[in-house]
């Protein structure tokens, strides 16, 4: 009978030592960023944003208690309902692709800090539509610039860039045009200049001629090459697997 006692006991130590295990695991990989991104001799202090796709909300709890606040959602459903039980003061910022029909439930975030993935100007347009009810103040974005070329990433031309710029600073009332944002071809030689996040670099020169008086924020790197962007001038790094681990299959999560 003792014996059997023991076993919610043991479980609870068990549990225990497991969320105490994984506390300190997230906030020492957390920390260990922080210092890579200080040891990079930038202008200025890039945003850290911990990106936290299909991770449990507890995860997320652990980086905030270790100073995190800016965090990073590729679905909507994950980030209303991460947002709906996590602090009021985390700063959220949606990452992924974002369509059309989803943009009222993104607006409705009242601790949203900025879509970073408006890719045409009828999506800008569809945004702005959405805040107009839903939030007091405009919402910040980034246009989304797929500067690799690939087919299967989303976002504008490096051409169309400043148009679709251009257009939301003068259509779109409820935004604010605060960044770009693109995402680097997987498996570029870290040694070398990545030709995409030099593209951004030049996309925002482009911009800087149509609309002279935007200070715009380049958001560019992620947990493989979040350095070589800091090099290269980003002020806003997306670092999720090198924070909370590699991340279950998108199988595993629906079932």
């Amino acid at each position: 009978m003792l014996l059997r006692r023991s076993f919610p006991i043991l479980s609870r130590f068990k549990h225990t030592m497991t969320s105490t295990s994984r506390q300190a695991e997230i906030t020492d990989n957390l920390n260990a960023v922080r210092e890579a991104i200080k040891q990079v001799n930038c202008p200025q202090q890039a945003r850290l944003v911990a990106v936290s796709k299909y991770k449990p909300a507890q995860d997320l709890l652990y980086a905030y208690e270790a100073g995190q606040r800016h965090f990073g959602e590729n679905y909507v459903q994950e980030l209303v309902e991460k947002s709906g039980e996590l602090p009021r003061d985390i700063q959220w910022h949606f990452i992924g692709h974002l369509q059309s029909n989803k943009c009222k439930a993104v607006a409705a975030i009242p601790n949203l800090y900025v879509v970073e993935t408006v890719d045409s100007q009828k999506k800008a347009d569809t945004l702005n539509k959405a805040c107009a009810g839903l939030r007091s103040d405009p919402l910040r974005v980034f246009v989304q610039v797929n500067t690799s070329g690939e087919d299967v990433k989303s976002g504008v031309s490096p051409a169309d860039c400043p148009n679709v710029c251009k257009h939301i600073v003068e259509n779109c009332p409820q935004l604010i045009l605060s960044g770009l944002m693109t995402i680097g071809m997987f498996g570029r030689d870290p040694s070398e200049e990545n030709p995409d996040f030099q593209c951004l670099v030049e996309c925002r020169k482009q911009v800087n001629q149509v609309l002279p008086d935007q200070s715009l924020e380049l958001s560019m790197g992620m947990s493989e090459d979040y350095l070589q962007a800091l090099k290269a001038g980003s002020t806003n790094v997306r670092v999720g697997r090198t924070i909370f681990g590699a991340r279950p299959p998108k199988e595993e999560m629906k079932k």
